[in-house]
């Protein structure tokens, strides 16, 4: 695929990811996943509280609760639970991982992350570029095109 047709598709499926972020409960930052393989996705996730508990994942002061689980790792629990593999996928999502799920993405087998927002923390990508990932920001003005 040529470098300028993949970026469209970058776009269209980090643009996807933003429309699934809407579906997350969490107030303070709403998150979405997308894992890609062959052209064809083959999970979603976004960040919220694990099943079988409320949908409400900040507390009385607003933090958020503990055991919320992120996009990313709500995207690869999925595929771990069917028939699909992660390995030499691309995981689309709307902001850069943190350290912990950097781990869960690399152990996964993805080999490529297309993120559009840049988490606080930039270990989760240094980690990640560590260990051989490639790494594809996307600025948010391209999204809004």
């Amino acid at each position: 695929m040529t470098e300028e047709k993949q970026r469209k598709y970058d776009v269209a499926y980090l643009k996807m990811a933003k429309e699934w972020a809407k579906l997350s409960y969490c107030k303070r930052k709403q998150v979405g996943a997308l894992i890609v393989k062959d052209k064809m996705i083959i999970s979603d996730g976004y960040n919220g509280t694990p099943t079988g508990f409320e949908n409400i994942c900040e507390d009385e002061n607003n933090y958020t609760k503990w055991y919320v689980l992120h996009a990313e790792a709500n995207a690869i629990l999925k595929v771990a639970s069917s028939t699909q593999s992660c390995k030499g996928a691309t995981l689309y999502i709307t902001m850069s991982p943190c350290k912990e799920c950097s781990k869960l993405i690399h152990q996964s087998g993805i080999k490529r992350l297309v993120y559009a927002d840049a988490y606080k923390d930039d270990s989760g990508l240094k980690f990640l570029q560590k260990a051989g990932v490639e790494l594809v920001h996307i600025h948010q003005n391209e999204l809004e095109e």
